[in-house]
């Protein structure tokens, strides 16, 4: 027997697991305080001088600033405390990797969905929206958190893109088309580590005005392009590309959606053209990984999909045609793996 038998089984992981929601909402609500802005390129505070700045008592400031200290977010020297590096880097308004977008989306959007997960596990139905009064999960939505969605959804594209850029060599891709491309972010950034790549963002008219917005601060809108339109209700996609990017897109749908852009993205492919799927892989057992696993949980909470296994979208790729499927792991924010396939 080995030592780990032995053992008499321990709830710590389940303590762990239980609480970790006091993380998460630790981190939001000093988010929601701005309290990291406020301490960026200050001496630090201390608990007495954050309760007078927020018009607090000083019980609950100096429970915050303990918190967030013990979850690394804020660093104590002789009294007072500092933003950490994280916090400095990421969490502060107007600072180029400014994340706080996805903790807005989190705490204001999702929290309050996956409050309600067993009832979306019950019924196969979201919770962040009324299928019954909403065509989709952006229709009637609030404009304001809408457009948290979207800084959010660029913070955690902007870095994922980084990742991808790395694992998958696209050295020879000339023209790329970015299918639900929404803000951009997958475009800057690939084609910043790719200089020889243009780039088109492809999506609803709302969203490209914001993906334009984006592409102009980034100083590439010669190389960045956008067209308008919907990748369901357009008969073809934009053509002229050889590389047809689709990240974060289809765990949005169910399997019969999927492969419905999928014949589209084959219908708009040259020979030689290569279509590239970047997601939170589940793996072919089912098992996990956690991030990938959970994410679908979260589709049931906003969608109709779920995250699919390399296996399922190497069969559905192979069904149209596509050949050399093959799948790149890596470690990002929003995905941990790409699923290639060429056009022959």
């Amino acid at each position: 027997m080995t030592a780990d038998t032995d053992r008499a089984p321990s709830p710590a992981a389940l303590i762990q697991l239980t609480t970790g929601f006091w993380a998460f909402k630790t981190l939001a609500a000093a988010h929601e305080l701005d309290l990291f802005s406020r301490l960026s390129g200050t001496a630090g505070t201390t608990a007495d001088e954050l309760a007078h700045a927020l018009a607090i008592d000083e019980r609950p400031a100096e429970m915050l600033l303990t918190g967030c200290a013990a979850l690394g977010l804020l660093v104590k020297h002789d009294g007072r405390y500092v933003n950490s590096p994280t916090a400095e880097e990421f969490l502060v308004r107007g600072k180029p990797d400014y994340f706080g977008g996805w903790v807005q989306m989190l705490d204001q959007r999702l929290y309050p969905g996956w409050g309600r997960l067993t009832d979306a596990i019950r019924t196969n139905r979201p919770t962040t929206w009324d299928p019954d009064r909403q065509s989709s999960l952006f229709d009637g939505e609030d404009p304001r958190l809408l457009a948290v969605f979207w800084e959010a959804m660029h913070a955690l594209s902007t870095f994922t893109a980084r990742a991808l850029g790395q694992a998958v060599d696209l050295s020879g891709a000339r023209r790329l088309l970015d299918v639900g491309g929404g803000s951009g972010a997958f475009d800057i950034e690939l084609c910043r580590l790719y200089p020889d790549l243009t780039a088109t963002v492809y999506d609803l008219p709302k969203v490209v005005d914001i993906a334009a917005g984006k592409i102009s601060a980034a100083g590439l809108p010669q190389r960045i392009g956008t067209v308008a339109g919907d990748f369901f209700a357009d008969p073809s996609l934009p053509g002229g590309h050889d590389t047809i990017l689709l990240s974060m897109i289809l765990h949005d749908w169910a399997e019969e959606r999927c492969r419905a852009i999928l014949r589209k993205c084959w219908a708009a492919l040259p020979s030689g053209g290569q279509v590239v799927i970047a997601e939170l892989l589940v793996n072919d057992a089912r098992t996990g990984p956690p991030a990938a696993a959970l994410m679908s949980l979260n589709m049931l909470v906003e969608t109709e999909g779920r995250n699919y296994t390399p296996a399922e979208y190497g069969a559905w790729l192979g069904d149209l045609g596509f050949r050399d499927v093959r799948t790149t792991w890596f470690e990002a924010a929003g995905a941990n793996g790409a699923v290639v396939g060429r056009k022959p």
